[in-house]
């Protein structure tokens, strides 16, 4: 009685629950196409359904049979015009694309899909990432005033003598472009020298081995300095950088240097007041204790006193805060990164990671490695394009677009895709220099956190499609300088390949319409050409497109 009545139930389908499945699996990949690609598949299945629905109403068998007859009676004159036509017309969306993109920097092809298709199958759009309270497009002022190209010392440059000569002895290849090396001259005329240096004879002989372009003449120089003092800090610092063959003997150096550096700073602070020689002889004594304190602190990291560097470092930040431009603090975020003390990473990054302050690829990019370490671990793209990014995971990529919109030639060093070199002793902030000099102390700290890599691999070259022209405007920060490849090909090295910023990849619809249009183009000129030929393979198009009605009515004709 089950069976007759009305209100029961019968039993499921038995291939139901399969064909759920494969919905379900189909709709997860419609959901993580492209939204191009969404489209096309939409357009795809609303033609199935209607072909499906309509063809017995609307008798388009006999529809089709109709049009196969006519195509087959037509002239190749018929053929020639219509791939011309249609040549013509795929040549104008080719360049009103072209011209859509260079103007906006987006399909408008793709942007119609997103906007329009991509609602009707279900999709949403991802809500844009609000600005940020110091994004350049906000005060052109600003913009204006902000230097380009300004160059600035690497904080972490090596020693002349322990490391560049070494690799120019094993290469034979110069490590230090002249450009870089006067830059360094002069910061240790600037540095090292003032102008009470005339009344000391050690400190006058000094001042002319800084302007000395012969390293073997600046050494001697700097011998006979201490023949007149034994005293004479800078020209302990000179031996130390490249007399020293070693870290260890470049230490020793630095260490007799910090020795007379700290009593000839005791005497400049007792008379620093008496005249303004005396308070320039300070600042100068100052410069000197300053730098032999830090090249100690980074003799320590090198020789795998890491904790003792720290140390060194945080009481020479504490001891003269107001230097933070000689950015000591990338020095410390190095050695932190070294000792896995994440934590205390975090707090230097919330003092030094500010506005007011210049941004540097070490901070932005130790910010990401910081979020990055957080998500890394667990990450799987292919898990992410089906459940979508948590919120841990989504401030990760937006802390690595924030880095690659900073500093672009970053990513390639760390993954390898580019070969690194020595650092120059001076760096351009944004260029190639400063991803150099990042990568090359820095990719050790990336390798050491499972999956960092991969993470950026998967995500750094979404930043370009935010900043379709780095330029004219920025996302995060002010417009990429135009002068950085400039200025980066005279600080580094000749056989570098010097990087420049990553050109915008232009869209699928561009590449798609200009293929048809010279597709189109050059079935036009065959058809003009060998118009019995091109009729022959328009009918054998014919037969693969209806071989069940195609074949009678061609013969029939």
């Amino acid at each position: 009685m089950a069976d007759g009545g009305g209100s029961g139930r019968g039993p499921p389908c038995p291939g139901a629950a399969a064909a759920l499945r494969r919905w379900e699996q189909l709709r997860r990949r419609v959901a993580a196409a492209a939204p191009w690609a969404r489209g096309l598949l939409a357009v795809a299945a609303g033609l199935g359904l209607f072909y499906v629905v309509l063809r017995v109403p609307l008798r388009l068998r006999d529809s089709l049979a109709a049009v196969t007859v006519f195509l087959s009676t037509l002239t190749p004159k018929f053929y020639f015009a219509l791939t011309v036509t249609s040549s013509f017309i795929s040549g104008l969306i080719f360049v009103f694309e072209w011209w859509h993109f260079r103007k906006y920097g987006t399909s408008f092809i793709e942007q119609v899909s997103v906007s329009h298709l991509r609602p009707l199958i279900g999709g949403a759009e991802n809500s844009p990432p609000a600005p940020a309270a110091f994004s350049a497009g906000e005060s052109e002022t600003s913009r204006q005033n902000m230097p380009e190209c300004k160059v600035w010392r690497n904080p972490l440059n090596l020693f002349r003598g322990a490391e560049y000569s070494r690799y120019m002895w094993v290469t034979g290849k110069e490590p230090l472009t002249y450009y870089d090396m006067n830059l360094s001259a002069q910061d240790h005329q600037n540095f090292f020298t003032c102008d009470t240096d005339a009344l000391r004879p050690s400190d006058t002989v000094m001042q002319k081995a800084w302007r000395e372009r012969n390293p073997q003449a600046r050494i001697k120089a700097a011998y006979q300095a201490l023949e007149l003092n034994n005293d004479c800090a800078t020209a302990y610092v000179l031996l130390a950088e490249e007399e020293a063959t070693t870290i260890v003997d470049a230490e020793k150096y630095f260490k007799q240097a910090l020795k007379a550096g700290e009593m000839i700073y005791r005497k400049s602070q007792n008379c620093h007041s008496q005249s303004p020689q005396h308070e320039a002889q300070l600042r100068r004594d100052t410069n000197v204790l300053v730098y032999v304190k830090r090249r100690l602190a980074m003799c320590a990291r090198k020789l795998g006193r890491i904790r003792e560097a720290v140390k060194m470092m945080r009481d020479l930040m504490k001891e003269f805060p107001l230097l933070s431009m000689l950015n000591i603090h990338e020095n410390l975020l190095e050695a932190l990164l070294e000792l896995q003390a994440y934590a205390d990473v975090q707090a230097v990054l919330a003092k030094y990671d500010d506005i007011s302050l210049p941004k540097s690829a070490a901070i932005c990019y130790t910010a990401a490695l910081l979020k990055a370490r957080a998500v890394s671990e667990r990450f799987s793209p292919e898990t992410a394009s089906k459940r979508g990014l948590s919120t841990a995971e989504i401030n990760a990529v937006e802390a690595i677009h924030r880095a690659v919109e900073f500093n672009p030639h970053v990513p390639k060093y760390l993954l390898e895709m580019k070969s690194l070199v020595l650092p120059p002793e001076h760096i351009l902030k944004r260029g190639d220099s400063e991803a150099v000099a990042y990568a090359f102390f820095h990719l050790q700290h990336w390798k050491r956190i499972e999956g960092a890599l991969n993470l950026l691999h998967c995500t750094w070259e979404g930043t370009f499609r935010m900043i379709p022209y780095p330029l004219e405007k920025g996302h995060l920060f002010y417009p990429y300088p135009s002068c950085t490849e400039t200025a980066d090909r005279e600080l580094l090295p000749t056989f570098h390949e010097v990087s420049v910023y990553p050109q915008k990849e232009l869209p699928f619809f561009i590449h798609f319409t200009a293929g048809l249009c010279s597709f189109s183009a050059m079935l036009a000129l065959l058809t003009h050409q060998f118009p019995e030929l091109m009729v022959i393979f328009a009918k054998a198009v014919l037969r693969v497109l209806w071989p069940v009605s195609a074949p009678s009515v061609l013969a029939s004709s």
